[in-house]
């Protein structure tokens, strides 16, 4: 069976919380070894942490740019304590999801700019890549990027153009592919995943967000009776098996691709993998 890592999965989401470890465990059972779950703000980071040590994968932190609107002042300050606290946690692997959102409505600019930026330096500060959510905002963040040089990480959910994705892995990204390129619409994405250099992508759920193609329902389809299917880890090898007919590769290849590239990514990942992913023995909240 193909070994597989969703680099980008919310375990912690209300959508998965009634079964979570059932879910967990469906989806090592269908391949997928290891999870990273990025926090979204200060009131799940404890969340993101505990479900990492409990299933044996990893976490990250940070202000997600949707929460910036509620987020406090002292939450950058909040952070920095927090991954002083947690940086000899080895499931502690990254700085996320951070990023820029300019396509919801009602957002700061300003604000946004001003946690992400905060956020990139707290990254360079405790040595750690980050995990960047990009809608809409590939030029500003690349622009933050080369202001406070230094780190790499994972575009996660990647969208943007051909001269964008190449700017990205310039910088030493990799790009996340996930549910969107199932979709025989998505002809630019579509595009990306198939002539982008194979070493720049690395996969991902976004569970239980950007469901693939066979899980969504239109509105018309939900009001004849049809239910939203659930995006779940579960679902990544089926995504790999449609990003490999893409490129014309085996979907083994681009397990074992893909799963390389997201250790190069995030290299906190090896010395887990290497120790077998074991839950942690204990685990405290504090």
């Amino acid at each position: 069976m193909s070994f597989w890592i969703d680099t980008h999965c919310h375990l912690d989401a209300p959508e998965l919380a009634p079964d979570v470890d059932a879910v967990r465990e469906h989806a090592r059972q269908a391949g997928v070894g290891h999870c990273v779950l990025p926090a979204v703000e200060r009131a799940n980071w404890n969340d993101v942490r505990r479900l990492a040590h409990q299933h044996g994968d990893s976490y990250a932190l940070g202000i997600h740019p949707l929460y910036t609107g509620n987020a406090a002042d002292g939450d950058l300050e909040l952070l920095a304590q927090a991954l002083e606290q947690h940086r000899e946690d080895p499931r502690l692997v990254a700085v996320g999801e951070i990023g820029l959102d300019y396509f919801v409505p009602g957002l700061d600019p300003a604000r946004q700019e001003h946690f992400y930026r905060e956020q990139l330096r707290l990254a360079r500060r405790f040595g750690l890549p980050v995990i960047l959510h990009v809608r809409r905002s590939a030029d500003r963040l690349l622009k933050g990027l080369r202001e406070v040089q230094g780190l790499s990480g994972i575009a996660h959910a990647f969208n943007g153009s051909a001269q964008q994705a190449q700017a990205f892995v310039d910088l030493g990204f990799k790009l996340g592919f996930g549910g969107a390129v199932t979709y025989d619409r998505a002809l630019q994405l579509r595009r990306l995943a198939t002539q982008l250099p194979l070493a720049c992508l690395v996969m991902e759920t976004d569970s239980p967000d950007i469901p693939p193609h066979w899980l969504y329902a239109t509105a018309a389809e939900r009001e004849a009776g049809r239910p939203q299917g659930r995006n779940t880890p579960g679902e990544l090898p089926r995504i790999g098996e449609v990003v490999a007919e893409l490129r014309g590769m085996t979907v083994q290849a681009l397990a074992e691709v893909s799963t390389a590239n997201a250790l190069a990514a995030l290299p906190r990942l090896a010395p887990l993998l290497r120790a077998g992913q074991a839950p942690s023995p204990s685990f405290t909240d504090s």
